[in-house]
């Protein structure tokens, strides 16, 4: 006894083996049936788990259905001399959104984890405006690979089921999770994902780069505002994008002054944090070729200025620059995809802070095409900053302007989480917009862009327009007369307006492949968006 104790003070705690120690397998094949069974071996070295996720078809109507699973699926199960489908029958079939896991089916993965389905072929619901079958395999894919997580498996294979793209979004949305500071001891592993037993390649490459966009997105929007100021998110483009061959242009109070931006300045002059306006620039095409500008609201805190905020609506201002995250991560997206296009992205950063040299109700500006803004509120700030932006985009001669941002709250009380919403001026970019939504199944749904709500904007005797519109309660429609505003200082062309605010926060529960915090949408919507009018120009 007392040589065991000198021998376990010489050896170091974490190199001595425990119960919990993963450990060396070898095969033999004692087993009547001919399949190889585990054998454990050389408990010295230590093999880090890998998991598999598969997937499993199942009617919800049938009560003696008895699942059937993916080919890939039937190909494990084979393998493993159908002991999926044995564990599979002595076990509740796993619904859509439910996972069965198994362990040790055979010497390579530790785990597998199978998810339900529901039903084989579903495809696009006219009423859902969803592709159904896409979003059933980012759900599955989603609870599989937490479920995996969650048991410390440092690598999951996932198969395709079907769709690599969407399985590939699935996973990698749903491991993410925002800890950068938290104690590196405490933070949750997030596992290495590959594509297991599919040869779709490109697209499980494609899923990867839009969900890292989208992740990217939820980085910028869940940092907290002292450290996400226009000065740090600046800083943060700048060392994002450089490295994607992407062209960054920082540009200060002095250029936003002799440009005559007062609009955006007013938004700014309460808080004593400078304002930036990032200027990007990415040539995926001919240097001739007409640009896209997209523009991004970049408020990265909102208190509501001198009219303050409500404390509940303050705690999420932090994510309040969510359009101009969501720009930043959908141009590195562009440019990881290569996508031939030319892209010039504009982001007017600031806080709205209620400083002793706030703008003030009743205040009027000059906007920087020359049209006076009464301002009716100060809580107005982000459709001020939208205004110069959308002025200054004409000096690219744009194919058209997307602008985006977390605009009004109406958006929470008629869409809450389901959609994001747009107006526009063009029927095309509508239908690819929807179009774009049904694949990525962050949807979006049209508004009226109707003169009735101009005329309650502009229809005033002393100045051109007001932030507010007159007519009803202050906040009655006040997302359409958002964009009636702004479609004041659209130059001619195209123009889509999309407002974020109902879906700038995920609670975790709907969509399972997000979890609670800022969501980063609709960042795939918008890369997709512009995929499909490349395609469809080639």
């Amino acid at each position: 006894m007392a040589l065991l104790r000198g021998l376990l003070k010489k050896t170091p705690f974490h190199r001595m083996y425990t119960p919990t120690t993963a450990i060396c397998r070898t095969t033999s094949s004692d087993d009547s049936s001919g399949c190889p069974i585990p054998k454990p071996d050389h408990p010295c070295k230590i093999i880090h788990p890998k998991g598999l996720v598969l997937g499993v078809y199942t009617n919800p109507d049938d009560p003696f259905d008895v699942g059937q699973l993916t080919p890939t699926g039937q190909r494990y199960d084979a393998m493993v001399c159908g002991r999926v489908t044995e564990l599979l029958k002595y076990s509740a079939l796993p619904r859509t959104g439910e996972v069965r896991l198994f362990y040790n089916l055979d010497p390579e993965f530790s785990m597998v984890a199978v998810a339900g389905l529901g039903r084989q072929c579903q495809g696009y619901d006219v009423f859902e405006q969803m592709d159904e079958g896409k979003e059933t395999i980012r759900v599955a894919s989603a609870h599989g690979c937490k479920a995996l997580q969650k048991m410390r498996v440092r690598k999951v294979y996932v198969e395709s089921f079907g769709h690599a793209e969407s399985a590939a979004e699935g996973c990698a949305l749903s491991v993410w999770l925002y800890q950068e500071k938290k104690a590196k001891k405490h933070q949750i592993y997030i596992p290495t994902i590959e594509l297991y037993d599919d040869c779709d390649w490109t697209g499980w490459q494609i899923g990867l780069q839009k969900a890292a966009a989208q992740n990217l997105s939820r980085q910028l929007m869940d940092c907290p505002s002292n450290m996400m100021t226009p000065t740090t998110f600046a800083q943060n483009a700048v060392e994002v994008l450089c490295k994607s061959g992407i062209n960054v242009e920082v540009k200060v109070r002095g250029w936003a002054e002799t440009q005559k931006m007062n609009a955006f300045l007013a938004a700014s002059q309460g808080s004593c944090e400078p304002p930036i306006f990032l200027e990007l620039s990415y040539y995926g095409a001919c240097k001739d070729e007409r640009p896209v500008v997209l523009i991004g609201k970049g408020i990265t805190y909102n208190s509501g200025g001198i009219y303050l905020k409500a404390p509940n609506k303050q705690r999420f201002m932090r994510g309040d620059m969510g359009g101009a995250a969501c720009v930043v991560a959908a141009c590195r997206a562009i440019a990881g995809l290569q996508l031939p296009i030319n892209v010039r992205a504009l982001l007017p950063l600031c806080e709205n802070m209620p400083g002793c040299a706030a703008m003030r109700p009743g205040d009027i500006v000059k906007a920087m095409n020359g049209k006076s803004i009464k301002i009716e509120s100060t809580d107005t700030a982000g459709r001020l900053c939208l205004a110069d932006a959308l002025v200054y985009a004409q000096n690219f001669w744009p194919r058209f302007i997307v602008d985006i941002g977390t605009m009004t709250y109406d958006m929470k009380h008629s869409l809450g989480a389901s959609a994001s919403g747009v107006w526009t001026n063009s029927e095309a970019l509508w239908e690819y917009m929807l179009a774009a939504s049904m694949h990525t199944g962050d949807r979006v749904w049209r508004f009226p862009l109707w003169d009735h709500f101009t005329k309650m904007i502009a229809g005033h005797h002393a100045v051109d327009t007001k932030t507010y519109g007159r007519g009803g309660k202050p906040r009655c429609g006040e997302n359409n007369k958002v964009a009636a505003f702004l479609n004041e200082f659209v130059p001619c062309g195209d123009w889509l307006h999309i407002d974020s605010y109902g879906v700038m926060f995920s609670t975790g529960e709907d969509y399972p492949y997000l979890r609670r915090g800022m969501s980063g949408r609709p960042t795939r919507t918008l890369v997709e968006f512009l995929s499909q009018l490349v395609c469809h120009r080639e």
